[in-house]
């Protein structure tokens, strides 16, 4: 298996045991659905929705989005949930409070046995992981490159600073969540989330400036519980037509350079070399 990094910026999360919201997901925008069978759903509701998981799967993905389903944690419930999901053909799961690689690697075979039973291919199915305790939080680049189904990294705000016995602030979790940033990169794989509180829904500017502000530190992509917030992530974590624009002239202007035997060549203003045309380069290839 060799990874392959997806091209997401929104990903909305729906309660697998919510018909109603699962009816309009496929309305929102989001590149990802994720189908919650975590947290979102009352205990007594887990077995329903997870039979319920092959209609809602193919409900949610009828606009083109992705469709990951967040899974338990207690491996007895991990495994009921990996089975239904990957038998209902979900492209991903997301795996709640990660322990260390070795973690990772289980809940890859335990995949691995379904994609077999299921018919689909070995590897086919694609993990978004979260880590959600200090002492998971140590070891996030080795949980991040831990098996090739790994996509994505996030750090999990709330249940993180409970562990940590703080209020989940910026300041709390500017921290966590920069060495969850750093852990990803250095695997090669997908930040997802962003530095702040989730802000009121009626506070739709301030939750811009947020996402704004954590693309600028690095993340690549969020999650996010309302279709008000979908929309909000395209633009903040997409590529502007602008931004795409000038990252055509720089490379232009680069490769001119290049091919007259320089390094480093003036554009617009400003001197530009490789790391800055590496940059022009993923947010071009993003745009495609």
């Amino acid at each position: 298996m060799t990874r392959e990094m997806p091209n997401w910026r929104s990903l909305l999360y729906v309660p697998a045991s919510a018909e109603k919201f699962v009816a309009k997901a496929h309305e929102r925008g989001a590149d990802v659905v994720i189908l919650d069978l975590e947290d979102g759903v009352a205990p007594d509701a887990k077995d329903g929705a997870r039979a319920g998981l092959a209609a809602a799967v193919r409900s949610v993905r009828r606009n083109g989005a992705d469709v990951v389903v967040r899974i338990n944690r207690p491996l007895r419930m991990a495994a009921q949930d990996i089975a239904a999901a990957v038998a209902a053909g979900a492209d991903g799961l997301i795996c709640t409070k990660m322990m260390g690689a070795d973690h990772v690697r289980l809940l890859s075979e335990l995949t691995a046995e379904s994609e077999a039973d299921s018919g689909r291919a070995i590897g086919s199915v694609r993990f978004i992981v979260l880590i959600e305790d200090a002492a998971a939080l140590a070891h996030a680049q080795a949980i991040a490159s831990a098996d090739p189904r790994v996509v994505a990294l996030g750090v999990g705000g709330e249940d993180l600073a409970t562990d940590l016995g703080a209020v989940p602030t910026p300041d709390a979790l500017d921290l966590p969540k920069r060495m969850g940033v750093v852990a990803a990169r250095a695997a090669g794989v997908l930040p997802l989330g962003f530095i702040g509180t989730v802000a009121g829904l009626q506070d739709l500017d301030g939750y811009r400036a947020m996402l704004r502000r954590s693309k600028a530190i690095g993340f690549a992509c969020a999650s996010c519980v309302h279709p008000s917030q979908v929309a909000i992530i395209n633009e903040e974590y997409g590529a502007r037509p602008e931004d795409v624009d000038h990252a055509r002239r720089l490379v232009a202007a680069f490769e001119a350079a290049l091919a007259e035997g320089k390094g480093a060549v003036a554009f617009e203003g400003n001197m530009i070399d490789k790391p800055i045309v590496d940059r022009a380069r993923r947010l071009i290839a993003q745009a495609r």
